[in-house]
């Protein structure tokens, strides 16, 4: 399946890098699934509100609690998220409920790869992170159950499919929930724009 890097490509031509645009400010075509003020569109059962708090428009996670959760279920969609994390920090972004794009601090492999695929290819092409401290931005499209991410504008992974961990013997649902993991590191997150695929 081509997902298409044309239409990868072009829509980064759209988005600023992380550091250069109005901050949580969709492109034509997306929502912001982050509004910078509140925790609208994510879950706020159990601790969630206690734990991931908004500061200057940037969503903090204290490294306690459970990971945060969307209130809805995406299938298809294309989607841009700004990360910061510290030193020795590991999360992830689980699309449709499964995890995961890895974002971590492992400088010999990198961020952006399918971490629990267990037969298909589950390590970035390339190492594209930036230092430690500063942020990241992923571009990622899953189409079917193909995911494609860019990683500050370098493809890491090119139309993989995500395997359905921890079952691996059934397919991936086709829609769940977008979901901020976390292995109990402080994070940040800002600029979550998410655009439903036909």
């Amino acid at each position: 399946m081509i997902v298409s890097t044309t239409v990868a490509l072009a829509t980064l031509l759209f988005v600023a890098p992380a550091d250069e645009h109005q901050l949580n400010t969709p492109p034509e075509g997306f929502i912001a699934l982050f509004n910078g003020e509140d925790l609208t569109h994510w879950k706020t059962d159990n601790d969630a509100a206690e734990h991931w708090t908004v500061k200057d428009g940037i969503l903090h996670y204290d490294g306690k609690g459970d990971s945060l959760v969307t209130a809805e279920d995406y299938g298809d969609i294309e989607l841009y998220v700004d990360w910061k994390i510290g030193p020795k920090a590991d999360s992830g972004i689980y699309l449709r409920g499964k995890p995961q794009v890895q974002i971590w601090d492992e400088p010999e492999i990198g961020s952006g790869g399918l971490f629990n695929n267990k037969v298909g290819e589950s390590k970035p092409l390339v190492v594209a992170d930036k230092p430690i401290g500063e942020w990241n931005t992923f571009h990622i499209i899953m189409k079917g159950e193909n995911v494609t991410v860019f990683l500050n504008g370098e493809k890491v992974v090119d139309d993989v499919p995500l395997e359905n961990w921890p079952d691996y013997d059934g397919p991936i649902p086709a829609e769940g929930t977008i979901e901020l993991q976390h292995h109990g590191n402080p994070l940040e997150f800002r600029n979550i724009y998410l655009k439903e695929l036909d």
